[in-house]
């Protein structure tokens, strides 16, 4: 007969406490320090407000809302006219207007001042630790002014409406306010844009467009670029989607893509009908317009796998605090420690790494040098964190065991994100080569790279005689190419080691060069060497909740 008592079914014992009613911007030690070093201390106090809100209990449930209550396409009002409308849950608004009002979309438009594209690095990762698919209309509205200021008079009609701080979803002739979105792909040629078939011709004061797209981003903004091909060559163009005369341009939405993940933001398929549209740009020069754009949104690629991986780190810390397990807590257990150890040096390799390249992007508009820097480094670490983001958000989930791999927990929502972060602006080969690229066309870049690099020349042998490694293969032009991946991956690493030893604590930056340059690490999370200081790790990025 058994001796204990009949156990109480209702209630739920030995779980985790939600992580939440706390501010997640001071949480994140390693982002507030990159801040100010980053040259964007003035932020601080804007940091903290936000990061109070992307905290709380109020805002995480609305993160859930917006991801559970899908967007739903309605292509015809009840009485049978076309409309091609998305809807939207509340929830999905509610981040849209929280982005916008803290100007996540246009902070270095609005603020021409030391360290706004760092300022906005911060605060963009914040917000999407909440909830991320409202990154990407708010990325595409922040890239596209760079691009639009290729045409000086359309950038003085659309600029004040992408960079205005108040959010209208509304389809109105007025609204003083926009929302940008981009259509580059087809389906015949996916990332080479330049097999693109849809046409645009000239049409009295603008231009008539006629084709397909077949990833059209968050089809309920109010402009678009679109690439075209003239009698030029691939062109590039503005697209409204009200005229100015307050009709619909006939953008026809075709269906919404059945995602992995991002599911609070709609993507779709859409067909050109002759829609109006304004060259941006030289013609025959789509690419090279929409390059800066790309640029852009290739660094908020960067920053949100980024915060995917601090809110990977925080929740799985979390749970080991509160879980026990054969007679200990998770977090006292040293086989769980090394991994949680391993998760964080990862996660703070990719924060010094993203806030670095947002300071290029301050510096670039007065800085030949930053400008290079920004060039090569953005497709380096565009390439290596994105690329690691999949695997370090499951074995965060692993942490949590089956808790993790359920939608009630948030990690579930941040391993379907991070493969798009990885994929969205150009996948791994197609960024890889595009590094080949941008050294072949200016080699000065790599030596600029090379020189960052060097700031934190003789303070690890380890950190010395990796970086001698990449040197040795950027010398060799034979077969380049199939070793793309192999050289990218090696300059990635070489730009996070420098940071780490230059900027982090003694023990992120030695189980960093350990682990991940000197080969005293294995293949997955938690084989860090025994010298690493674990406890040091841990203390450094566990949420004070």
């Amino acid at each position: 007969m058994l001796s204990q008592q009949t156990p109480d079914l209702t209630e739920a014992r030995n779980q985790s406490v939600p992580l939440e009613d706390y501010d997640l911007f001071a949480a994140d030690r390693p982002l507030a320090e990159a801040l100010e070093r980053e040259g964007a201390g003035w932020a601080r106090e804007r940091a903290h407000r936000l990061g109070a809100i992307a905290g709380s209990a109020e805002i995480q449930q609305a993160g859930r809302d917006a991801n559970a209550f899908k967007p739903q396409f309605r292509p015809f009002d009840r009485y049978g006219h076309r409309i091609d409308e998305v809807d939207y849950h509340p929830a999905y608004h509610r981040f849209m207007a929280l982005a916008v009002e803290h100007e996540l979309h246009a902070l270095p438009w609005r603020e021409a001042r030391e360290g706004a594209h760092v300022a906005r690095a911060a605060l963009f990762m914040t917000l999407s630790r909440a909830e991320p698919g409202h990154g990407c209309p708010i990325s595409m509205t922040y890239s596209i002014v760079p691009a639009l200021r290729a045409t000086p008079e359309l950038a003085a009609v659309w600029e004040p409406r992408l960079t205005a701080t108040t959010y209208d979803p509304a389809l109105r002739p007025g609204k003083a306010s926009a929302i940008a979105g981009m259509a580059m792909t087809e389906k015949q040629g996916g990332s080479d844009v330049r097999a693109n078939i849809t046409v645009a011709e000239p049409d009295g004061d603008g231009w008539r467009i006629t084709g397909h797209k077949w990833f059209c981003s968050a089809p309920m903004s109010d402009l678009f670029l679109m690439l075209a091909q003239t009698d030029d060559g691939l062109s590039c163009f503005a697209v409204p989607r009200l005229l100015p005369d307050g009709t619909r341009n006939p953008i026809r939405i075709q269906r919404l893509k059945d995602k992995l993940g991002n599911w609070s933001n709609a993507s779709s398929e859409i067909e050109l009908h002759g829609v109006h549209g304004d060259l941006v740009g030289e013609p025959g020069r789509g690419v090279a317009t929409i390059i800066e754009m790309v640029a852009h949104t290739r660094l908020d690629c960067v920053l949100g796998s980024t915060a995917g991986m601090r809110t990977a780190v925080e929740q799985a810390i979390h749970h080991a605090r509160h879980r026990a397990a054969f007679g200990r807590l998770l977090i006292e257990q040293p086989l769980m420690r090394a991994v949680l150890a391993d998760l964080a040096i990862e996660s703070e390799a990719a924060t010094v790494t993203a806030m670095r390249l947002a300071r290029a992007y301050d510096e670039s508009a007065r800085d030949e040098r930053a400008l290079l820097f920004k060039r090569l480094a953005t497709a380096v670490a565009k390439y290596w964190i994105c690329k690691r983001g999949p695997g370090h958000a499951a074995e965060a989930m692993e942490c949590l065991g089956g808790n993790g791999y359920t939608e009630e927990w948030p990690l579930a929502r941040v391993y379907r994100e991070q493969p798009l972060l990885s994929i969205w602006e150009g996948s791994g080969n197609v960024i890889a080569l595009d590094v080949l690229r941008a050294m072949t066309r200016t080699p000065a870049a790599v030596e600029v790279f090379l020189d960052e690099v060097a700031l934190a020349a003789g303070a690890d042998p380890r950190l010395d005689a990796h970086v001698e490694r990449v040197r040795r293969e950027l010398a060799d032009p034979e077969q380049l190419e199939p070793r793309a991946r192999r050289v990218v991956e090696a300059m990635a690493l070489a730009l996070q080691g420098s940071l780490l030893v230059r900027h982090a604590p003694a023990a992120v930056a030695d189980a960093f060069c350990a682990s991940r340059l000197a080969g005293d690490g294995g293949q997955a999370y938690g084989t860090l060497p025994p010298s690493v200081d674990v406890e040091a790790i841990l203390e450094r990025h566990a949420p004070a909740v």
